[in-house]
């Protein structure tokens, strides 16, 4: 129990408000993890139109490379660090992985080819620290309310993607692609200063010393299918933004230089959609079944966008449905990591979780670009919702937690 927690003779209407300290910690690690995962979007919009300019931005293999790199040094060092946190404390892990994202911006920002800005995305992607955040939000909130503060770190995602969209463009435009990777760097440092001066100290309960194993996490059934969940939830992700902006062009006449005009809107009105589906989440303790009705919605909307192409606004109606369930998701899935993991190897549950994000977005930018490339916009839609269908039997499976 976080000790944030409020005296036991409140109402259970009080209960369910986050407390002082509860909201700080909630907004301060939603703002680091906003201006962190800003920091990674602000290049997937642009690089592979910018990286032209630079030795070895013709090759696709190397860019791809580059993009991708960070995800799969994310993917091995979210574990590490998820047992660090739960060792050493969430702060310092922190603080040490934004120092290795700047480091690794910095190379990028001086890269004079390709070779070294693959180089600078591979220590980036050493400061893998999701998993200590997460945690950290799980350490400073009770259960009841925890889902909320899950939404305000989860919908970050959305909200900094939108955000990439609309900045990264005008920085390249104005600075260069240099000046890009300076503007990630300097993300990088915010975020160092708000992990170590701005999110307030959280005193976790004293556990007994228990050395957290890998198969601990490996024989727990529901942890492996929230796991599967965030892989999918990523993997559609990525997979279905190779294709959406090239449709959005064709049917409505944007380029990259306004598409922030659609993505924002869209954006932000799933977002107020998804408010209500949280809190009707955290008040009827309705875990699983939000989890199953937001999967089905993922099902269904994402078998619809075939049909959809054709139209404008259509396409834009699916993308509103997918982001609501994205969002729903987004919070939801952490959530119920830190409440059905034990707590003394919290941060390396986490740390799985991250680690099977990482390998959904590296996996779903891969594969929905070679589907793009051969022509079969179709399928990438097709293939998320089947992916998603999979995940739908999993899900129901789900123990809810008490």
């Amino acid at each position: 129990m976080s000790t944030s927690a409020v005296p036991s003779g409140q109402s259970a209407k009080s209960k369910l408000k986050l407390t002082p300290v509860e909201r700080r910690a909630s907004v301060t690690l939603a703002l680091l993890f906003a201006s962190r995962m800003l920091g990674l979007f602000l290049l997937t919009p642009i690089f592979a139109v910018a990286a032209v300019s630079i030795p070895g931005g013709n090759d696709a293999a190397k860019v791809g490379l580059a993009l991708g790199a960070y995800g799969l040094t994310q993917a091995f060092l979210q574990i590490p660090l998820g047992m660090a946190s739960d060792r050493y404390g969430r702060r310092p892990v922190i603080v040490f992985g934004m120092v290795l994202f700047i480091v690794g911006g910095v190379i990028c920002a001086m890269a004079q080819n390709i070779d070294w800005i693959i180089l600078g995305r591979v220590i980036q992607g050493l400061g893998a620290i999701s998993a200590a955040i997460t945690a950290w939000v799980a350490d400073a909130t009770r259960p009841e309310v925890r889902t909320r503060a899950m939404a305000m770190v989860g919908g970050s995602i959305g909200i900094s993607f939108a955000a990439s969209l609309v900045l990264s463009p005008m920085l390249v435009g104005e600075f260069g692609l240099s000046g890009l990777f300076w503007a990630i760097s300097l993300l990088g440092f915010v975020c160092l200063l708000i992990a170590a001066f701005v999110v307030p100290a959280v005193p976790r309960t004293k556990l007994p010393i228990v050395q957290a194993r890998a198969s601990d996490v490996l024989r727990h059934v529901d942890l492996l299918r929230l796991n599967f969940g965030v892989f999918c939830l990523h993997f559609i992700l990525m997979a279905l933004f190779i294709v959406a902006p090239g449709l959005l062009a064709t049917l409505g006449g944007y380029d990259s230089a306004n598409l922030w005009e659609v993505y924002l809107p869209v954006i932000v009105l799933s977002f107020v959609l998804m408010v209500p589906a949280v809190f009707y989440t955290e008040t009827r303790r309705a875990h699983k079944v939000a989890l199953e009705i937001a999967v089905a919605g993922l099902v269904a909307v994402l078998a619809l966008m075939p049909l959809a192409s054709h139209s404008f606004f259509a396409t834009v109606a699916t993308l509103v449905g997918f982001f609501i369930a994205f969002n729903i998701l987004e919070a939801l899935q952490p959530s119920l990591v830190s409440r059905v993991a034990p707590p003394e190897y919290k941060g390396l549950a986490l740390g799985f979780y991250n680690t099977a994000q990482s390998l959904g977005i590296f996996l779903g930018g891969a594969t929905g670009g070679l589907l793009a490339s051969s022509g079969r916009s179709s399928a990438v839609f097709l293939l998320s919702s089947a992916l998603a269908f999979v995940w739908f039997l999993t899900a129901r499976g789900f123990r809810s937690p008490s």
